[in-house]
């Protein structure tokens, strides 16, 4: 069973550094995914583990944001970011795997570079499919298992020290479960040797 308090005060150790590690991982590998994913959200919206806040500048204007995050850290940057660049985000607490929302409340849910340090990541995208509206969109992005067999080889060496430190995963595909869960890929982008994975897709409805 995952020690969620455990989780939680890693990444309140993490709040600090986070900026400036992500920066570098989004100007050597991740490029526009931020922005490609952030610009096709509308309406209500919730970003699942939201972090410190590092999506809030690619948001398009009227979008209604909700962001939950396992620490509390990350949320007190997060709001200051928010403070900074006047967008309005209610910030909440919460675990990924067992959303506090009612069925088909959102029009759009985000997560980038999440599932892979969620302990359960098929149970996120199940919460995710509930929290979101028929005809709702899911934005996802993440590092994921390489096409390459020796990077494959070397993620899961980074793995055994990883893993059991931060719940951080480098093999797996969220696409596998989005596609189980009933989603239907409108767009779908792998690069940098199937290292980065970013898709749009849609919960079938009205």
């Amino acid at each position: 069973m995952t020690d969620f308090g455990r989780v939680s005060r890693f990444w309140d150790k993490q709040s600090g550094r986070y900026d400036k590690q992500m920066g570098f991982w989004d100007r050597r590998f991740f490029g526009d995914t931020r922005e490609w994913v952030c610009g096709q959200a509308g309406g209500e919206v919730l970003e699942v583990a939201v972090g410190t806040g590092l999506n809030l500048p690619w948001y398009p204007d009227g979008v209604r944001l909700t962001g939950i995050d396992l620490s509390p850290a990350m949320l007190q940057h997060a709001r200051r970011r928010a403070e900074d660049t006047g967008r309005a985000l209610d910030a909440r607490v919460g675990n990924a795997q067992q959303l506090d929302f009612p069925d088909a409340a959102f029009d759009t849910v985000v997560a980038t570079f999440s599932l892979c340090a969620i302990p359960d990541d098929r149970a996120a995208v199940a919460e995710m499919w509930r929290v979101v509206r028929p005809g709702g969109l899911l934005l996802l992005a993440d590092h994921v298992v390489s096409t390459s067999a020796p990077l494959r080889a070397v993620q899961r060496l980074l793995e055994l020290i990883t893993i059991p430190v931060g719940e951080e995963h480098f093999r797996r595909r969220p696409i596998e479960h989005v596609r189980a869960q009933g989603f239907t890929l409108e767009r779908h982008e792998r690069f940098h040797r199937g290292i980065v994975e970013r898709l749009a897709a849609r919960k079938p409805g009205d």
